[in-house]
């Protein structure tokens, strides 16, 4: 109530249902002993925790409006961005906010920053930046809205709050996709009360009707209620659940310590398969085993430190993991041009590409995308270049010459590309010896 006996517009988080309460009838009654009996369930990395889960509220409504120590803005890095939270946030503090706002100085991405609360019945607001999403940088993207979620979470620690109501920080205008970004909000909130519990009695999800679909589809998997929830959600977490912190883990930037540094771990060699090359023997104390930096293994192999063994494993891991990274390219747009062929390999093995250069509208296409590493390129139209291409690209003046190095058998033209070369250099046969250009 207000002073005059209103009824307020703020809404008080402990009147609010928790996520422990929440369909706990339906849920109980729909569990058998012998399908809650731990020895049946595969146990998840999030365990059913009822005190956790009774510090958890989803809620549809206006984060503004709700009575707790701490509610959070989500902005840009000038605090200064116009969205429906920040603006209902502005609206209801009122002006001495934004004179508060100059006096931070603006926040970076993932960072959170602490101002009064004003009018509003939270004494607090975390502000944060969350990241702006690019698929081509996803591992930045999650990194940052990770950092997001756990420093308002720490600064609230700091403060000693006992109430955190947060928005969903990755607003629309920022592009991250909802439920990627709902997986890490979820599973930052879980780790941390599950280490720092006892400093935070509640944490409200504060959601539009737009969002609560997906808060209400993903929260079972970090905060099951019960232990058939648990097993029941186990299939649908994702492979990176992040480590014991929530936080996304980038294998090229773990390190890992060896037991005896400066002796050979030959036994372990599947088991460090992708995790880097042995530092040990750099200084009578080196100690780190981690993924290889570009420059220093350069430096090594220079210094012929570097054993034909380990350089060729090296060599391996990171063809493997330039593979990954190829693979998950979106190379639709060069697909559609049919253009581009890789038909099989020449004489030797080495792999062939073949380019229709009539078919690529030069000023349009992406080049960096066909700026890639290939052991050996037969390129069929002389009249095209690629930049960073040019050593491995070796140029025929006719099939005569490409049928010397690869069967016909392998390479499906378009049919003008036959009648063209027919014309200009005559039919062409099946067996030709080996040319000794290529």
């Amino acid at each position: 109530m207000d002073p005059l006996g209103a009824p307020s517009q703020f809404v008080d988080v402990d009147t609010l249902l928790s996520w422990a309460d929440s369909c706990e009838e339906e849920l109980n009654a729909s569990e058998t002993t012998a399908e809650t009996s731990q020895e049946n369930l595969i146990r998840s990395p999030f365990l059913y925790n009822k005190v956790i889960n009774g510090k958890v509220v989803l809620w549809k409504g206006d984060v503004a409006l709700l009575n707790c120590t701490a509610i959070v803005n989500t902005s840009n890095e000038s605090l200064t961005d116009k969205n429906p939270v920040s603006e209902s946030i502005f609206m209801l503090a009122g002006p001495d906010l934004k004179e508060d706002l100059q006096k931070l100085k603006g926040c970076r991405t993932g960072e959170a920053k602490l101002t009064k609360g004003f009018n509003l019945a939270a004494r607090f607001i975390i502000h944060t930046v969350g990241p702006k999403y690019k698929s081509r940088y996803r591992t930045a993207a999650e990194s940052s809205l990770y950092s997001c979620y756990r420093n308002v979470l720490q600064l609230a620690k700091e403060q000693s709050m006992s109430s955190v109501g947060f928005c969903v920080i990755n607003s629309a205008k920022r592009g991250y996709p909802l439920e990627d970004a709902t997986h890490i909000a979820l599973r930052t909130v879980r780790r941390f009360l599950e280490i720092h519990g006892e400093t935070i009695e509640k944490v409200v999800f504060a959601v539009s009707e737009l969002e609560e679909a997906t808060y209400q589809k993903l929260l079972p998997l970090y905060f099951p209620r019960t232990l058939k929830e648990e097993s029941r959600s186990l299939p649908y977490l994702p492979a990176d659940i992040g480590n014991a912190e929530g936080e996304p883990v980038v294998p090229e930037r773990q390190i890992r310590i060896s037991e005896k540094p400066g002796a050979p771990e030959d036994n372990q060699e599947e088991e460090d398969e992708g995790l880097g090359v042995d530092l040990s023997f750099i200084g009578s104390h080196a100690f780190a085993r981690m993924e290889g930096d570009i420059d220093k293994q350069r430096k090594l192999i220079l210094q012929g430190q570097l054993s034909e063994a380990a350089l060729q494993k090296q060599h391996q891991r990171n063809y493997n993991r330039w593979l990954c990274q190829a693979r998950a390219e979106d190379l639709s747009d060069i697909a559609s041009l049919k253009a581009l062929y890789q038909t099989g390999v020449d004489n030797c093995g080495r792999t062939v590409m073949v380019v229709v250069g009539r078919n690529i509208p030069v000023t349009l296409i992406d080049m960096d995308k066909v700026q890639e590493e290939f052991e050996s390129c037969l390129f069929c139209s002389p009249n095209i270049s690629f930049k960073g291409l040019k050593d491995k690209i070796h140029h025929v003046d006719s099939l005569h010459q490409l049928f010397s190095a690869i069967s016909p058998e392998q390479i499906d033209f378009p049919p003008f590309v036959l009648e063209y070369d027919a014309r200009e250099n005559g039919p062409y046969y099946t067996s030709y010896p080996p040319s000794p250009d290529l």
